[in-house]
């Protein structure tokens, strides 16, 4: 009984991180796009003033 809900507590715990992990990423490419967002806006700046 004990390791049956020491299993389950296991697994319950894992599927549980998954979103979480799956997060990291979406952070980091959505950090990357305002990076080049943020970059392309100085670059026409500077392309555009007199």
């Amino acid at each position: 009984m004990r390791k049956t809900f020491s299993i389950a507590l296991t697994l319950l715990a894992l599927i549980g991180m998954t979103p979480l992990l799956g997060a990291c990423h979406t952070t980091a490419g959505v950090g990357e796009d305002i990076s080049a967002g943020g970059h392309a806006m100085t670059n026409s700046a500077e392309k555009h003033t007199p």
